[in-house]
């Protein structure tokens, strides 16, 4: 075989040849009334503008609030402000394309107004998002930068949107929570405090020293770390176990410090109950044998 292989369409010859006939169509339609083609040139031009321009104004929102504002929780106010700006220049720049093309102001706001409950009854559960949005904004229940938890989500606030939070979980992965089940749902701000709980339950055999084990946790807690001296520790007795006596003990750490701090505190309990010889029971199972 010599020679270059020609693309032969085959079985869609009818439908190039339909569609480059409409095309000629409509070509030859607009080419018959040149104020039509520049309208339609204009207005696509200023539908670029409008969207670079939005852009822009944004990002300038974006870095005014960074200069201006030294925390990120601060800044929760502007980032939505700067969505805000973007809709709005979108929104204008798209009826001046509207009314570049020939579609009467007056005429687009009167049909916008008459389908209004059509179009709020079809986006209730974005418009409800949008208002949910609003809501926790005024309300404040956290901001960027708070370790938050929200249903079965936990994690760092990075971004509040007009239809949803954004929130980097534990394993660093982006989770989108609609506005609307953020603000149904209860909502844990574990930053708010400055402080987080850290309680660890332990059992001892029953035969140890019930007095001599509180001192020992309460030694260890007063020792960790990361404790905040700002709470003193708690130790106590919790309950009866199967195998053993619960005991309890907890220290007040930065939230951010949390799994530090647990895992510090339980290596050191465990070391403290070895060096005394205080047994941490378990429980055993005992077979029957049949005689």
């Amino acid at each position: 075989m010599s020679g270059a292989t020609r693309f032969s369409p085959g079985p869609f010859q009818p439908v190039i040849d339909e569609v480059t006939r409409e095309a000629n169509i409509v070509w030859a339609h607009l080419s018959a009334r040149p104020e039509m083609m520049a309208n339609i040139g204009w207005a696509a031009l200023i539908f670029v503008i409008t969207w670079v321009v939005s852009g822009m104004a944004s990002d300038a929102v974006k870095r005014t609030s960074r200069r201006l504002v030294h925390k990120d929780g601060d800044r929760t106010l502007l980032e939505f402000f700067s969505q805000v700006v973007r809709w709005l220049i979108l929104a204008v720049g798209l009826v001046a394309v509207l009314n570049r093309l020939g579609v009467q102001t007056a005429s687009l706001l009167t049909v916008l107004g008459a389908a209004s409950l059509a179009i709020g009854l079809a986006l209730q559960g974005t418009l409800g998002n949008v208002a949910a949005g609003l809501m926790i904004l005024f309300n404040k229940p956290y901001r960027i930068g708070d370790l938050v938890s929200v249903g079965e989500v936990k994690g760092t606030v990075h971004r509040l949107g007009l239809f949803s939070t954004e929130i980097n979980n534990g394993d660093n992965v982006r989770v989108f929570i609609p506005n609307t089940k953020v603000f149904t749902n209860e909502i844990y701000n574990i930053t708010t405090n400055a402080a987080m709980k850290i309680e660890i339950p332990v059992d001892v055999a029953y035969g140890s020293d019930l007095r001599g084990v509180l001192d020992i946790l309460a030694k260890v807690a007063h020792a960790q770390p990361e404790r905040l001296s700002t709470h003193d520790p708690v130790v106590g007795l919790a309950a009866f176990a199967p195998s053993g006596i619960t005991a309890k003990v907890a220290i007040w750490v930065m939230p951010n410090n949390a799994n530090t701090a647990r895992t510090g505190l339980m290596i050191d309990i465990k070391s403290a109950f070895d060096a005394a010889g205080i047994e941490i029971p378990y429980p055993h199972q005992v077979s029957l044998e049949k005689h």
